[in-house]
């Protein structure tokens, strides 16, 4: 069916309007609008976003498809109202070549569920000796513009500035994850007084801060865009603000894990909330969400990294770091921002669609919701309250840090260019 008419949803969350998608495009918004002909979504009291995107999905595909493929990450995004996503490079082989970010980029486009956007490596291997191939990455069928080395930090300042500068050539981003690696020898958590008590390495915040601080003088110094991965701490929140107001082209995202939980929770030894950044204080997480409601944080991305069963199933030490994230991240956004006032549903819409695509610079997503623009979609019902169940995910692994936690909205719609990938909080 090539017409769908939703009735009475909120667009971002003002106005109850009706909105008729015609093919893969919004053809109309407005009252009373014609049904005849069209699948009708009855949306009375439910918000419309534009389809949400994230910068920072790892797909785990190719080489660790025990724990994610393209296919299932997709289905999960989608689930969670995500029309696209940015897949990091850390796979085996590294997305290191324009010939693994297009095997990533083809795998996305079949799987139809959201738009796949592969994330190339810095460099070679991941092992921060060597440019990558960022031209031959950029050139290619995926069009990369987004270059990351994460789950490594990019700690050669020299090696950082020549990326910097040849992504400038074309309007490349490098997404850096801030970790001076010699501050952070087996670190297990975040450093302060919960890992002292529990005898666990400290992570510091300074390591973060530190190569955040080199990494925006780079930026400005070459003239350059830089994006500040998965940002933990309010010393961080702070060098981003100090440089945005010098007018650098700098930006930075923040987890929902790390608007919500805490290292308190670490004292449970439960490796479900082990992760890298480590969870940091309640003062962070307070620092965090007004940093992202006053945007100085520009956008939330969910770092969803998924691990099989046997990676997280055992001692704290030995534990891989991660959580999933895709189908829980705007309630958990709604939970933190929206309901203690901080976002309204617009903001989350700038927040999780306009600001990560066009970071990403990513055509066609993160578009206003009107006639003419692509019909990329999200519908949401605020008023649902529900326990988490990962038995129900559609994510491959199951390691999320809210099974059992009671979280407000469900997202009970989401659209592809104009095609119903959830219906009815079903995939489709």
């Amino acid at each position: 069916m090539s017409k769908t008419l939703i009735r009475g949803a909120k667009v971002l969350g003002g106005e109850a309007l009706d909105v008729l998608i015609d093919g893969g495009t919004v053809a109309a918004v407005g009252t009373g609008l014609d049904a005849d002909g069209a699948r009708v979504v009855e949306a009375e009291g439910q918000i419309l976003l534009p389809g949400l995107v994230d910068l920072h999905t790892h797909l785990r595909e190719p080489g660790r498809e025990d724990s994610e493929t393209v296919l299932t990450g997709t289905r999960a995004a989608a689930s969670g109202g995500y029309t696209a996503v940015h897949a990091m490079a850390n796979t085996f082989p590294v997305a290191d070549t324009a010939g693994v970010v297009e095997q990533v980029w083809r795998l996305g486009r079949e799987s139809g569920y959201c738009d796949v956007q592969p994330v190339g490596a810095v460099t070679v291997g991941l092992e921060g000796k060597q440019l990558a191939e960022l031209g031959a990455m950029h050139e290619s069928a995926a069009s990369v513009r987004v270059f990351s080395d994460d789950g490594k930090c990019v700690d050669d300042a020299v090696i950082m500035r020549r990326a910097l500068e040849y992504v400038k050539a074309f309007d490349g981003v490098i997404a850096q994850h801030a970790q001076e690696p010699r501050l952070t020898e087996g670190a297990q958590m975040n450093e302060g007084a919960v890992s002292a008590e529990l005898g666990l390495g400290g992570w510091p915040a300074v390591a973060e801060e530190s190569i955040i601080a080199r990494d925006v003088l780079l930026a400005a110094h070459v003239g350059s865009r830089v994006h500040i991965c998965h940002l933990s701490t309010a010393g961080s929140v702070e060098i981003v603000r100090w440089a945005k107001s010098k007018g650098w082209n700098v930006t930075a995202e923040v987890t929902p894990h790390h608007l919500l939980l805490t290292d308190e929770l670490v004292r449970s030894y439960d490796p479900v909330y082990k992760v890298n950044p480590p969870l940091r204080t309640e003062a962070d997480v307070t620092a965090l969400r007004e940093a992202l409601a006053d945007g100085t944080i520009d956008c939330v991305a969910t770092d969803h990294a998924p691990h099989p069963h046997e990676d997280k199933d055992c001692e704290w030490g030995a534990a891989a770091m991660g959580m999933v994230g895709l189908e829980t991240a705007l309630s958990v956004v709604q939970h933190t921002m929206v309901e203690t006032g901080l976002l309204d549903w617009a903001g989350v819409a700038d927040r999780m669609s306009f600001r990560p695509a066009a970071i990403g610079r990513l055509a066609g997503h993160g578009r206003p919701v009107s006639a003419g623009e692509p019909a990329n979609l999200t519908l949401v019902d605020p008023a649902y309250r529900g326990a988490v169940d990962s038995a129900r995910f559609a994510s491959r692994s199951r390691n999320t840090p809210y099974q059992g936690r009671e979280l407000p909205g469900r997202v009970t719609h989401t659209f592809l260019r104009g095609r119903a990938t959830v219906m009815d909080g079903k995939l489709v």
